[in-house]
């Protein structure tokens, strides 16, 4: 699916999926600045997480955007089956509440992108994302992105060390900015459509 697809149906709903790992241990790692996200939106919407069912996964529905045309129905999830098997409960998902792939946003770390700065984009590779692996091989690649930049390990330390440590003190000092930054990314990208969003927030 392309462009197009995602304004084929302006009825149809939106799933944002925040990437992470599930448990305590997880919750300040690199790798769930998905999680962060999402449980950011899930504020902003005023709901909690509840189980979905078989889908192993936890999900908000709700609604963003102002009243009119621009308001979207959305489905906000998070995976709780652990990163490299996030595709299974996306897919549930997808098919349970009828969403076209290209209304599906996966929000997850990229190690390729200075801390902090975001790209937003359709489809593409999963550039080694254990994440995207899964839900691309699951689906297709023709969803959407946010990526959340967290940079590469220092040194030769092994990327799996890195992306599963928490954020270090410095870049804790800036991290609930980015995190609401890359919330409005996910609103306007729904709301107001890619070619906006990639031009406010792709910095």
């Amino acid at each position: 699916m392309g462009d197009t697809d995602v304004t084929t149906d302006a009825n149809a709903p939106w799933l944002i999926v925040g990437l992470g790992n599930p448990g305590p241990e997880y919750a300040m790692n690199r790798h769930n600045v998905g999680f962060m996200v999402a449980d950011l939106l899930a504020e902003r919407i005023g709901g909690k997480f509840k189980r979905a069912g078989k889908a192993q996964a936890q999900v908000i529905e709700g609604r963003i955007g102002p009243p009119g045309p621009a308001n979207r129905r959305v489905i906000l999830a998070k995976p709780m089956s652990y990163m490299n098997l996030s595709g299974g409960p996306v897919t549930a998902l997808r098919d349970f509440y009828k969403v076209p792939t290209a209304n599906i946003v996966a929000v997850h770390d990229e190690l390729d992108i200075d801390y902090g700065v975001l790209r937003l984009k359709l489809g593409g590779g999963d550039n080694g994302h254990n994440g995207l692996k899964s839900m691309t091989k699951a689906m297709g690649a023709d969803y959407h992105r946010v990526r959340f930049g967290i940079g590469r390990p220092p040194g030769r330390m092994q990327v799996a060390d890195f992306v599963l440590k928490d954020f270090a003190s410095a870049e804790r000092k800036e991290l609930d900015y980015f995190v609401d930054r890359a919330a409005d990314a996910v609103e306007c990208l729904v709301i107001e459509g890619l070619e906006r969003a990639q031009g406010t927030y792709n910095s």
